[in-house]
Formats: C-alpha cells, structure tokens, sequence
C-alpha cells in the first residue's frame, strides 16, 4: 500500500495487518498535524496508543459511527483523556469528523474539539482529562449494560500509565473484578513517561498485571507496538469470560525519532519543522477510512408506560428524621424504572436500603468507595437511568473531583448526604458535613436542597428526579417535628415561610435543624414582645430572592443560622442574592466556626452558637438597634 495521501477500500475486520499499521502511521500523523496547527495539545501520548486503537476500532471495536445513539454499540472511553488528538484521529478516520475540522478547530475557542473530550461530542460518553476518572466511568456503563439494559455491547477504556497511581482507578478495578464484569476492557498505555519524568513504574508491566489479578481481573501483557500481539490480546480480552485489563508496553512518541522515548515532551506541539519532519518519517499524509464491526441489530421496544409515584403522607407533629423520610421517598419513587440507586456501605444509616429492598435489581453496593459511587452512577446516566447516589455529607467531599467532573459531562443525577452538621452528637467532627454545602453550590449547575422535615424531604426528593444537572439533598440525623401538611408543595426556588406579621423586627432565616431552633427562638422572643419572621430556606440554590429580598425591606434585619461552616454555604447564598439587588439590612451570621468535638446535639448546637439561646440573643441585639 502507497503511504502518501492514499484513498482505499475502507479497512475493516478482514484487513491485513500491514493496512491496520498503515491506520496507525494515519492515526499519528494526524495527531502531530492537528497539535501543531493549533500550538498545543499531547501528541506524544497519542503517538504512543496509535497502535493499539488501530487494531481496536478496525478488528474489535463494534460501533456504529453514523448512529452513536444506536444502544448496542460497543463504548469506547479515553480514560487518558489529554490524548484526544488520538480519538479526534479515530473520529476523521471513522468519517465521523471531516478532516477541516480536526486541523482548524481543535482547541480553538467556541469549538467542540476540546483540549479533552466532553460529550459535546456524541461520539464521547463522558468528560474526561482529570486522570482517573474514564475507567471509573467504565465500569458504571458496563454494570448498566450487564445488570440494567442486559445487552450485549462491550466497554473499552484506554488508561495511561500515569493514572494508575490514583486510587479510583483501583476502586474502579476492585468493582470489575467483584461484579465480574466480562464486558469490561481496560487498555493501559505503558509508556514509561508522565508529564514531568519516568512514571512511578516504569516499564514494569509485572507489577501492572499483578496488581490488576489482585483485584479480580484478567490480565494480559503485550508489546503495544506489536500488532499481531495486540491483535492475540484484544481477541481474549473481548471473549466475554472476564473483567480484563491489557497491560500494553509501550514508547512515549513512537514513530518520530527525535522525540520517542525522550524527557520534555509531555503536553507540548512539536514544532512546524520538527512536525514536518515526524510526518515525513512516519510516511506521510493519509486518507484512510474505517467501517469496522457493525453492533448487532437493536431489538425493538415499546415505550415505558407511565407510573403513579405515591409518597408516603407523615402527621403534622409526628417526630421523623428527614433521611428517614428520604428513604421512603426514594423508595417511592423506584417505581419508575430508571430510578437506580447507589450506596457506600451506609444503607442503613442514610435509608438507601430502603429503595434496596423494594427494587433490588437497580441497587448497587459500592461499599465505602465514595469516588466509584459517583462513577457508577455517571455511568448508569450516560445510558439514560437517573440514579441517586447517598453516603454521609462529609464522606462526598472525597468523591467532589467526580461531581465536578460529573457537571462537566453535563450528566443528570441525584445526591443525598446524611448526618449533615454538628447536630450528628457524639462522633464528632470526622463524621461531621460541614463543607458540603460549599461545595455543592460550586458545582456548575446544581441545584442544593436542605429540608427541615419529612413531608419536604418526600417533596423534594420526588422534584429531584426531574431536575436537570447535579442535585443535591442534605438531610438531617435526628428526629424533628413534622411542620408542613401532606398536601403542601415545595417547589425548588422557593422557600416557607412560616410566622410572619407586619410588625415584625427582625428575620430569622434557617434551613434543616436551624428551622426548629429558629421555631424556638420565635416563641421565646415573642413572648418578650420582639416579633420576628421565620423562613425555611429549604432551596439554597437557586435561593427564592423575591422572599429574602421583601424580608430585607419590611424587617430590616436578618439572622441567618447554619449547621454549616461559615465559607460558601446559606449565609454567604443570601449575602450575595442580597448585594445583587443592592439591599443592606442588618446581618447576623451564626455558623459553625470552632472545631467542634463530641457530645449531645443540643450541646454542639450551642457550642456552635447556632442554638435557639443564642439566636435569640442575636436577634434581640439586632432588634434593639
């Protein structure tokens, strides 16, 4: 075959072994043409995985690229994400993308070839680029294929060798190898170099195949460079009887001399006359297409019918902790059948199990693997379930690169953290969500909700499962009275409020435990003649301004009261809403501001300053002003 600016017969599965070498010199030349036309990117990390995609999507790969919608195409992940002049390759090669838009837009502003991939394009499942994450993902799209759709396709996920010292990517192996996900395919690119020197292993891909048999998966070592090797190995690890990871050795740069194997190259373009110069010895510019294994044909399925979800109804008065309520809503709402349900090993704690034992079939047990969790259920979204995910509120914070990630993908889940605040008593501050709220209202697009009692938590557990973007539900360990009756409403953006008169003074402004402390104040300073209104903030975001904004006014002054650290949670949400209408009443700020320690919930409350005494005593100054 001529290498210069050759047209064939598209290759395919029958093609030799001498055309799939041909793809890859493709596969690389247009990586280097592409990285250098914009001036950045990773070419020599693509370089050294040309190989072995070659082989994939020309023999192995079963993808429809004209239909990426088609459910029973294969799934291909670029855990190494920063090699994506190596998948945008594949994509011209594959006639997904033309050829002007691979070497004039990539990496350009406004344009979908991004730095790293994100499913702007419908070729791609899921953002990736922070390292760590695609096999993560990997593994919640096959669980979903295997266990929730019960179709055939496979899920290939090519990692980089630099990844492999993350800890997901072993929690995400740890699941494949329990689940014996024989659908799931990890490649790693050993190619011995990170972005600042030689990477913690090296070539040693023993360790690399030891370590992956550890977890329960197959392992399957090979030249990378050597196509009937990789050919041998991509045909086993397809074979559908394990979880396996190929552990593939590799040369960062492969092809081009003067960079291959060398120091100093991570992350930069090569140069117009060294580019020219590579793809002159790499055989110059192809034009070779593929159309490799077709998916099998998509059975045909009748629509869902629609079902009545039924919450349960709770007794204005009656003591219920709102996780309890949020595990009877969950569980309600699992008669739609896309609801899933992913658990750290806490079930019973946060009621998660409840949705397990009414709906076990979409029950997943992560086990305490926070970060797998949120994977998992990325994964499960990505093939179109709405999965909700729970664990204590302090134990997501571990897992926030993934939920961040997770907005990135603009993916649409559900997440609950429990034993939220203080207010959790005696084990302490390790237990204890004080962040979370922060950190939710920072994700691009979220939406927060903090319930004070069970008939809101149903409420807006249910509302949760039509939101777009990454929800978040912070419930409560302790029981509380119920405050709303079974027939009010609670839609996200609003807020209650619950006494109110013309003659009040000061605005106590609380969300989940703080509304009953607030309650409390409320009735304590009433009968000392300061009246005072008291609005449950139950959505922290988007916050219900035209009700914070008519407080502001016709009170004049707000005590804002948090089971919170003071940075990013309720008190900065109002300060901001109230500064961008341009409104300035007296503030008071309670928040969680020692380091607190053990003991009772009314003694951390008061501890915190966030208790009833001292929200009466703040108002009551407030008030005297």
């Amino acid at each position: 075959m001529t290498a210069q600016n050759t047209r064939t017969v598209p290759l395919g599965p029958d093609s030799g072994l001498d055309q799939v070498f041909q793809l890859a010199q493709q596969l690389r030349v247009d990586s280097v043409r592409a990285s250098t036309a914009v001036g950045s990117g990773h070419p020599t990390s693509s370089l050294s995985a040309a190989d072995l995609m070659a082989v994939l999507m020309t023999r192995h790969l079963r993808y429809d690229w004209q239909n990426p919608k088609n459910p029973e195409n294969d799934h291909l992940i670029f855990s190494k994400g920063h090699a994506s002049p190596l998948l945008y390759a594949m994509f011209l090669a594959a006639g997904a993308i033309g050829e002007e838009e691979l070497m004039t837009t990539y990496r350009r502003n406004g344009a979908r070839l991004q730095g790293h991939p994100t499913p702007v394009l419908p070729w791609v499942d899921a953002a990736t680029g922070s390292l760590g994450q695609g096999i993560a993902y990997g593994v919640g799209i096959a669980l979903a294929g295997r266990d929730l759709e019960h179709r055939p396709y496979r899920v290939w996920v090519l990692c980089g060798d630099s990844e492999m010292t993350e800890g997901s990517v072993w929690e995400a192996l740890d699941k494949a190898g329990r689940h014996r996900l024989a659908n799931f395919v990890a490649i790693i690119d050993v190619n011995r170099l990170g972005q600042r020197g030689p990477t913690e292993l090296g070539w040693d891909t023993g360790a690399y195949a030891r370590r992956a048999e550890a977890f329960g998966c197959r392992a399957l070592v090979v030249d990378g460079h050597d196509l009937a090797d990789i050919e041998q190995a991509l045909a086993v690890a397809g074979d559908g009887q394990a979880p396996t990871v190929v552990v593939a050795r590799t040369v960062k740069g492969q092809g081009v001399s003067e960079v291959a194997d060398a120091e100093g190259w991570h992350g930069k373009a090569l140069p117009d006359d060294l580019a020219a110069r590579a793809i002159t010895e790499l055989g110059g510019v192809r034009h070779l297409t593929v159309h490799g294994l077709r998916p099998p044909p998509a059975p045909a399925s009748a629509p869902a019918a629609p079902v009545q979800v039924t919450l349960e109804r709770f007794r204005t008065g009656e003591s219920v902790a709102t996780r309890v309520a949020f595990g009877k809503a969950l569980a309600a709402i699992g008669a739609r059948p896309d609801i899933v349900a992913l658990d750290a090993e806490v079930g019973n704690s946060t009621h998660a199990e409840d949705f397990g034992k009414a709906h076990p079939e979409r029950y997943f047990q992560t086990y305490i693997a926070e970060q797998q969790m949120i994977a998992a259920a990325v994964g499960m979204a990505v093939r179109g379930y709405r999965p909700y995910a729970t664990t204590f509120a302090a134990f997501l914070t571990r897992a926030h690169d993934f939920i961040r990630m997770a907005a990135v993908s603009q993916i649409s889940m559900s997440l609950c953290g429990t034993h939220c605040g203080v207010e959790i008593g005696a084990d302490g501050p390790s237990q204890m969500g004080l962040e979370d709220l922060a950190m939710m209202r920072a994700v691009h697009g979220s939406t927060v909700l903090y319930p004070s009692d069970a008939t809101s938590t149903a409420a807006l557990t249910a509302a949760m499962a039509y939101l777009d973007g990454i929800s978040y539900l912070r419930t409560t360990r302790g029981s509380y009275p119920v405050l709303y009756g079974p027939d009010e409403t609670f839609p996200v953006g609003g807020s209650k409020t619950l006494r109110a008169s013309d003659d009040d003074r000061v605005t106590l402004i609380g969300a989940g435990v703080t509304v009953h402390e607030c309650l409390a104040a409320a009735d304590q300073l009433a009968a000392d003649g300061v009246p005072v209104r008291v609005i449950d903030l139950y959505s922290v975001k988007p916050l219900d301004f035209d009700t914070l904004a008519r407080a502001a006014r016709e009170t004049g002054a707000l005590v804002l009261v948090e089971d919170h650290h003071p940075e990013g949670g309720i008190g900065e949400a109002v300060l901001s809403a109230l500064a961008a209408q341009r409104l300035a009443p007296a503030v008071a700020h309670l928040a969680v501001r020692n380091l607190p320690g053990s003991g009772t919930t009314s003694e951390l409350l008061d501890a915190a300053g966030i208790s009833r005494t001292h929200i009466v005593r703040t108002a009551q100054d407030l008030a005297g002003r």
